[in-house]
């Protein structure tokens, strides 16, 4: 026996009983998957605020170059991500 189909009548079961029990499941999980994509691009944001902060004062050192500017982005964006695993 699955669990998935207890899941399902569970929350249509809630959904009817706070008066949307029109809505599809399918709208339900779409807007689950939304909220996950949205939460991983703030913490992807967070964990890239140095590089981008590095980026910017290269930008400014070299006079807007943005040959080093890239460079010294993904060197500092790569540190970022490794230091996090």
């Amino acid at each position: 026996m699955s669990f998935l189909p207890l899941l399902m009548a569970f929350v249509y079961s809630v959904l009817d009983s706070i008066g949307l029990g029109g809505f599809d499941l399918t709208f339900l999980i779409i807007l689950v998957i939304i909220g996950l994509v949205i939460i991983v691009l703030i913490k992807l944001f967070l964990v890239l605020i140095p590089a981008i902060l590095v980026a910017i004062v290269v930008w400014f050192l070299t006079g807007g170059d943005l040959f080093w500017t890239g460079i010294a982005f993904l060197v500092v964006a790569a540190l970022s991500v490794l230091a996090k695993l």
